[in-house]
């Protein structure tokens, strides 16, 4: 760069340093700290507890999904639960009614035993209706139970 060259960075550099000088004594740029709010895990949260086929046992990643969205909602408020067991649809329409059930209590008394309120739950079962695709194949991924919490901050 040349002497010339250097000397108007420098001037131009020293007043835009003025200038931001300035600015921040004159309320432009304005401590933002009263703006900005912490993250709240408390809000509604859907996850999935899936099963091996015909089966209503709750396996480890079962479990740990369930102890995972416990412990980060334990200091919410839980206003609702709902919980609605699956089933694919290998077998008969009764034996999916009764396992979708089976998945949906184990799945509730997971969380009551998490310490979440019993009457907050909502709990339906579906069996394998919808289980099969218009066109004609077998849903595996209903083999499952779905949870959606509605939690909220406690005030």
């Amino acid at each position: 760069m040349s002497s010339i060259s250097t000397l108007r960075f420098m001037a131009v550099a020293g007043a835009a340093a003025l200038v931001l000088t300035g600015c921040e004594g004159s309320g432009l740029f304005r401590d933002r700290s009263d703006l900005v709010s912490t993250p709240t895990t408390c809000t509604t949260k859907r996850f999935d507890i899936y099963f091996g086929e015909g089966q209503a046992q709750l396996t480890d990643p079962a479990w740990r999904a369930i102890r995972m969205t416990a412990d980060q909602l334990r200091d919410c408020d839980i206003r609702k639960v709902q919980i609605v067991g699956l089933a694919s649809a290998t077998g008969s329409s009764a034996a999916n009614q009764g396992l979708s059930e089976r998945r949906a209590v184990a799945v509730t008394e997971a969380l009551e035993a998490e310490g979440w309120p019993l009457p907050a739950f909502e709990i339906a079962v579906e069996g394998d209706t919808g289980a099969v695709t218009a066109d004609g194949t077998a849903e595996p991924l209903r083999r499952r139970t779905e949870v959606i919490v509605d939690a909220a901050p406690r005030r």
